[in-house]
């Protein structure tokens, strides 16, 4: 009698990034986690599929239905041995975005963080204080004027603030740079 050999079932690493694409942000549905690039790896430790997040700031209160959708969608692609694991170091900064995924949040009447500006930025930012520069000029994600003014520094999640455009006179979400 002939011995069948065993067939490997794990799906490849590229695989498991294609379908993590398809996991919406539960606060911004349109980008999905791995266009926030809050998916740090993914690779096979052993036989369990390991996923591993960094939130977009350590008290991120969707962090965990964010694990919860990613377990989800792999279990429902038949990953059986599968683990998220949370990284803080480094912590997660908005150059992380993906340029697809800034235009989805200004179509989506987000204004995207400011190039330049997130922590990996703030030797830049400092200067610009210094030299009289008190901030970035956001544009609004409607009109595109950047005669804009905060109104809140906490929007409607806490890594947004509130804007008001003075030009087309209609308030938006900035994504704060972190």
């Amino acid at each position: 009698m002939k011995q069948q050999q065993a067939v490997n079932t794990q799906p490849t690493t590229q695989q498991v990034w294609e379908w993590l694409a398809d996991v919406p942000d539960p606060e911004i549905p349109v980008v999905s986690v791995t266009e926030l690039g809050i998916v740090r790896e993914v690779g096979y430790r052993d036989d369990t599929l390991v996923v591993t997040v960094t939130p977009t700031y350590s008290g991120c209160p969707a962090t965990l239905v964010i694990n919860q959708m990613i377990v989800e969608q792999l279990r429902s692609k038949g990953v059986d041995a599968l683990r998220v694991e949370r990284r803080l170091s480094p912590p997660w900064t908005t150059d992380w975005i993906t340029d697809s995924a800034r235009d989805k949040l200004r179509a989506f009447g987000i204004a995207p963080p400011v190039d330049g500006t997130a922590a990996s930025g703030q030797l830049a930012s400092r200067a610009s204080r210094l030299a009289g520069v008190t901030g970035p000029a956001i544009a609004c994600p409607r009109c595109e004027s950047t005669n804009t003014e905060k109104i809140s520094q906490f929007g409607s999640t806490p890594c947004k603030a509130s804007y008001r455009c003075k030009d087309c006179l209609e308030p938006f979400d900035y994504f704060k740079c972190l």
